[in-house]
């Protein structure tokens, strides 16, 4: 099979349902942004071996699956989706990590190592993801719990970077400010 159809080349492409729409639809963005964030997240595991990141990018692929299929098609192929479950399963780790942590002294500056600076990557590409999803919910109402998703894990992938500076005993730079 080749990997090239030809068909994408006026600009459109078929959504997991068969029907087409511009590239340049807002669910594209928003599947094309998670799935950014799955490449990223997969940079991270190259240096973390941390289970819960690959969970994590099996989960995003069954969001990006959601995404890409239209939300009233969503009872045909995901009805058993566990959003809400995997929201608890990642407030869990969040709760776990930040058990560890200091209390933070101020804003952390992306930096320390490369597993820190592609946590970070990872919370900044998983933010754009939800403010990408934050307007298709605003025009229906079903995208809300994967809005709840993403929002949940760039607060993971915040304390997952802090943790990272603890286990691999890096200071955290605190921005200061320039007057």
């Amino acid at each position: 099979m080749k990997i090239y159809t030809k068909t994408g080349d006026n600009g459109t492409t078929s959504l997991a349902d068969g029907s087409r729409v511009s590239k340049s639809d807002s669910l594209l963005h928003a599947y094309g942004t998670v799935d950014e964030l799955n490449s990223f997240l997969g940079l991270l595991v190259s240096e973390e071996k941390e289970a819960f990141l690959t969970e994590t990018q099996n989960f995003l692929f069954l969001v990006g699956g959601m995404l890409a299929t239209p939300a009233d098609k969503w009872e045909l192929y995901y009805k058993d989706a566990l959003l809400g479950e995997f929201v608890q399963r990642t407030e869990g780790e969040i709760d776990r990590l930040q058990a560890e942590l200091p209390p933070m002294r101020g804003f952390i500056l992306p930096q320390g190592n490369k597993a820190v600076a592609y946590a970070h990557i990872c919370r900044t590409v998983c933010r754009r993801a939800e403010r990408l999803v934050v307007e298709l919910a605003e025009r229906d109402e079903r995208y809300r719990e994967v809005q709840k998703v993403l929002n949940r894990l760039s607060d993971f992938f915040f304390i997952f970077a802090r943790y990272l500076h603890k286990k691999n005993n890096i200071s955290e730079t605190v921005y200061k400010p320039m007057r």
